[in-house]
């Protein structure tokens, strides 16, 4: 390594730390209100700050939605929930023409979708026209109403909840929309201690409110941060070799692997996990990334993104298992 790349590693670590502070300390203020769950948060941010959209999948009251109406509050800017469920429409989402019987023209109403974060309740709720546009929406960064194209704010992100429990009137995420989300985050019930302060507070003196704490600029400017984040060549290999190793098991010494993997991860997803390693680099307070921030934020990255044959089915094989097993086994730099 060359001493000028050494002197931009240094210069770009210094902007990390500044950038990582205000990060943290708006971790801090929604964790007044979140108890525990401080991986949820951190995922979360880690999505806002790598431009990735997140799925968080739980049972109910896990607080998946304080945490996002959380972040939201600690954020200076515009925030819409919308709560999904099977009647709901196209024009629900992302607006409608309206006609102005003065005028004899028609108006653009816009929808809810124009904000800059965006929490999908439930979205296995809607049905697949929906989905279809709010897949538009996130891959695409603008919506179409009538014959105009219009633009989505730069700050856009999609946080959205799914129930696992409940089946019944509900509508599976398609395997295009799942996999444009950048991390998929499975939440966990709360240890004794933390769900005795959450009772405490709940039934005390009530939720705290997060307090504004990052404006938009900020998280812009941490988003061109997370970019400027070194990467060696080696890590960037890894990271392709993990991805390849879904698509080609056997081709990667994991010969166990191969009946069990009907279809790999996609090219979308070496870039999600380059992007989100940064963003857990700048997290850590560091302007490059380790194998530890591609190990930390791998398992969320790519666990949805496999499709996985009848015969793991069969054998109950689950898509943790098997990333977790091509991290055993893919060399580590």
């Amino acid at each position: 390594m060359s001493s000028a790349t050494k002197v931009d590693i240094q210069a770009i670590t210094e902007k990390v730390k500044r950038e990582g502070q205000l990060i943290q300390k708006t971790l801090d203020e929604i964790g007044h209100t979140v108890i525990g769950q401080r991986n949820m948060l951190e995922k979360l941010m880690i999505g806002l700050i790598a431009d990735g959209h997140v799925l968080l999948e739980g049972v109910p009251g896990l607080a998946k939605t304080t945490a996002v109406k959380s972040l939201a509050n600690a954020i200076s800017c515009h925030f819409n929930r919308i709560q999904f469920t099977p009647d709901l429409l196209p024009a629900d989402l992302i607006g409608t023409l309206v006609f102005n019987p003065k005028s004899g023209d028609f108006n653009v109403k816009r929808g809810p979708i124009f904000s800059n974060i965006v929490l999908a309740d439930e979205i296995n709720r809607a049905p697949s026209k929906v989905q279809s546009a709010l897949l538009e929406a996130m891959q695409e960064k603008h919506v179409t109403i009538g014959d105009t194209t219009y633009p989505l704010p730069q700050l856009f992100l999609v946080l959205a909840t799914q129930n696992p429990v409940e089946q019944e009137g509900t509508y599976p995420l398609p395997e295009a929309q799942v996999d444009r989300f950048m991390l998929k985050v499975n939440l966990t019930y709360p240890t004794k201690a933390e769900e005795k302060a959450i009772v405490n507070l709940v039934s005390g003196k009530g939720l705290h409110e997060a307090q504004k704490i990052a404006t938009e600029e900020d998280i812009l400017r941490a988003r061109h941060t997370v970019n400027e984040v070194f990467m060696d060549e080696k890590i960037m290999d890894y990271i392709i070799n993990l991805v390849a190793a879904t698509r080609d098991p056997a081709g990667h010494g994991i010969k166990d692997l191969a009946n069990l993997i009907e279809y790999g991860a996609s090219p979308r997803t070496s870039i999600s996990l380059a992007k989100a390693s940064k963003a857990h680099a700048l997290i850590r307070g560091r302007g490059y990334v380790t194998p530890e921030d591609v190990k930390s934020i791998g398992m969320d990255v790519m666990k949805h993104r496999l499709v996985l044959s009848y015969e793991a089915e069969a054998e109950d094989v689950k898509a943790e298992n098997v990333v977790q097993r091509i991290f055993d086994s893919v060399e580590v730099p």
